[in-house]
């Protein structure tokens, strides 16, 4: 049973409460902004220069590579270092035995890790589907991608900006840099290095760089212009300041700290919403931080919508993302994060 991030809104059970929620807080204005989580992950596996492709063509405003990198120093795109979930490195018996277990920002975890591996080893890997169970589609595409680098994600956006004619943003997001730097492994240094040879580390690149961890921001807000993220969830706190609890830094004593060295917030939905479903007023403060809001994920599938939005019974059914989108530019907004821009995106242009 997948866990829905929405579960949490036994209240929300009715369109007719549905209405009154939206017609209590204004539409935002269109500057609302989309981006593909992990690319069109919802249609490919993610992390692929297919899923980043199809989000593009879709009219996705930014696509969003989680950076991770291999033991010869090359950020490469997966949602976590360890492979397992979203790889075949399981069925490969020459890497048997390089299983291990590490400690990850306080977690154990067991499995196959991209620091040790070489470029060249990792493309004999290929990309898997992660929620198999609920993107029964998705699945026929194992096996077929193999894992891009930062270099060839940044050259795809390139080559489409060209071909359409259309500004394409990338929105990275560092994945357990303060471990990988205890691990001998700079991944902010390697990141900024990457954007500076591609110049997109000034105030005007369409690019945004989000990372759960203060040191991370703090230290990147000293090395390029672009805009930071702090990525916050509930019942939590950054990894590399222990003291520290999301909720605390989205008072607005913590906000105006996190104004020092962050540009935007990327919240957890269920930072944005109560339980009742009403908005938590958590864009008025960010706003007034003089910060932006962006929120984490909006998918299709009944699983991750509130019961109000879901359609028929089936966990992996399609639930009306249009409503859901109105929702979340009710709230106050700034952008989304989705693995659906293709049904995201004309719900924008329907809205405007």
């Amino acid at each position: 049973m997948i866990r829905a991030i929405f579960a949490h809104w036994p209240a929300l059970r009715s369109i007719a409460l549905l209405a009154v929620l939206l017609t209590a807080l204004p539409l935002q204005a269109s500057d609302f902004i989309v981006i593909a989580h992990r690319g069109a992950s919802g249609e490919r596996p993610e992390h692929t220069l297919a899923a980043y492709e199809r989000a593009i063509d879709q009219g996705a405003d930014y696509i969003e590579p989680d950076l991770v990198v291999t033991k010869d120093m090359v950020l490469v795109a997966r949602h976590e270092n360890e492979l397992s979930d979203t790889t075949d490195v399981a069925a490969h018996e020459e890497f048997a035995d390089r299983k291990r277990s590490k400690t990850i920002d306080g977690r154990l975890v067991s499995g196959w890790f991209a620091e040790d591996f070489t470029l060249a080893e990792l493309r004999t890997l290929r990309a898997k589907e992660r929620l198999p169970s609920l993107r029964t589609k998705n699945a026929q595409f194992d096996s077929l991608y193999a894992i891009p680098t930062f270099a060839e994600i940044l050259q795809l956006v390139e080559a489409k900006e060209a071909e359409t004619g259309r500004r394409v943003g990338i929105y990275p997001e560092l994945k357990h840099p303060d471990f990988l730097l205890q691990q001998g492994f700079d991944t902010v240094d390697l990141l900024v290095t990457a954007l500076r040879q591609a110049d997109l580390d000034d105030a005007e690149d369409a690019v945004f760089i989000q990372s759960f961890e203060v040191g991370t921001l703090r230290r990147l807000n000293t090395m390029v212009e672009v805009p930071l993220v702090l990525l916050v969830t509930p019942g939590s706190g950054p990894a590399d300041e222990p003291a520290l609890s999301y909720e605390e830094m989205l008072t607005p004593a913590g906000l105006a700290e996190v104004a020092k060295y962050a540009d935007a917030i990327g919240a957890d939905l269920r930072l944005v919403f109560n339980a009742d479903g009403t908005s938590t007023g958590l864009a008025e403060k960010v706003h007034g931080a003089g910060l932006k809001l962006h929120g984490w994920t909006l998918r299709k599938e009944n699983a991750f919508l509130p019961p109000a939005l879901r359609r028929g019974s089936a966990e992996n059914a399609a639930g009306d993302v249009p409503a859901m989108v109105a929702l979340l530019r009710a709230a106050g907004l700034d952008g989304v994060f989705t693995d659906d821009p293709g049904l995201v995106v004309p719900a924008m242009n329907a809205g405007d």
